[in-house]
């Protein structure tokens, strides 16, 4: 039996030693950060069938946690959160358990079912990877590894935004400026190439924002009607409607960036089984959004944005797809 389900067990019986109840179900969450706790009971849902104040459910229930489980060295009670706090001999047990288990973690792998895959890094080819991608990268080879150490089938995947409104910033911003560059003439990577055209675009574009507030637009519709943006969603169009030259630009520049990625990976020494481009995966996408709007699951702005509502699972708005 793991810890979670001893506490629960108990938990139980605490309720029922009480308050004369017996739960279904018991609720737990990783304790806050910003809290002392390894693991978190939720009392709120309790309060259906016990008429109590939350705070003093769970300050008896941890009590009796303290008393009759021997892993739970103290609590605290947050409003109606009891943030339980385990023993250092109780970790120190559990890793001697698994350092002496030499089959600990391992799995017998009999068809495709047992396979994991483990996605990382999955950059846009807009700009080149940074800091955070290290992280990335080696978080999730560092996982791949050690599944597949234990003995499991794992395929490494990444999923690259290769297409969008985004990637035709930086395209057209070279076309304007780049003056025929390339990674080879000026002896950089190539996603630190594009990515520079990316900032460029960036600055041009709040430019050509300025002078139009200046000119009386509101912020808004400055940011709407400037004339680069209008420019990068028609190369987006003619992309999308198959354009030779547009096509053959977007082609090279991308594969200018995945040169740039590759170095990386092989600096860090990460690799990947498998590539999934979203350039071969959006229509898909686009096939599900527009099923979604027929359904009326999702609904479509004055702006031609798509949107999803999410309020009454606690959520909000959410964009699923714009044009």
């Amino acid at each position: 039996m793991n810890i979670q389900n001893k506490i629960e067990q108990k938990v139980k019986e605490a309720v029922k030693h009480l308050h004369q109840v017996e739960l279904a179900q018991v609720e737990f969450q990783p304790t806050r950060k910003d809290f002392e706790g390894d693991i978190t009971l939720v009392t709120f849902p309790m309060l259906r069938q016990i008429k109590t104040n939350p705070v003093q459910l769970g300050s008896a229930i941890g009590e009796y946690l303290v008393e009759n489980v021997e892993e739970v060295l103290r609590f605290n009670v947050v409003q109606g959160f009891l943030n339980i706090v385990l023993s250092n001999e109780f970790y120190l047990s559990s890793f001697e358990g698994i350092a002496n288990n030499a089959d600990f973690g391992k799995a017998e792998v009999t068809d495709a079912s047992d396979t994991i895959m483990v996605e990382y890094s999955s950059p846009n080819t807009n700009k080149p990877l940074h800091l955070g991608h290290i992280r990335n990268n080696l978080l999730g080879f560092s996982v791949a590894e050690i599944l597949k150490a234990s003995g499991n089938k794992v395929y490494k995947t990444q999923i690259i935004n290769d297409r969008g409104i985004h990637i035709c910033k930086s395209m057209l911003a070279w076309e304007r400026w780049g003056n025929g560059e390339t990674p080879e003439s000026t002896g950089l990577k190539g996603d630190k190439l594009v990515g520079n055209y990316y900032v460029l675009f960036d600055k041009e574009y709040k430019k050509e924002i300025a002078a139009l507030i200046a000119e009386g637009k509101t912020e808004e519709e400055a940011k709407a009607q400037a004339p680069i943006l209008i420019a990068a969603q028609e190369m987006l169009i003619k992309w999308e409607a198959g354009d030779e030259d547009v096509k053959g630009l977007w082609e090279k520049m991308n594969q200018w960036v995945y040169d740039g990625f590759e170095k990386t990976y092989n600096t860090l020494g990460v690799d990947f089984d498998k590539n999934y481009y979203e350039s071969n995966t959006y229509l898909l996408g686009k096939d599900v959004v527009a099923e979604g709007l027929e359904k009326g699951i999702f609904f479509r702005k004055d702006d031609g944005s798509v949107w999803i509502d999410l309020t009454e699972d606690g959520l909000d708005e959410k964009n699923r797809a714009q044009k």
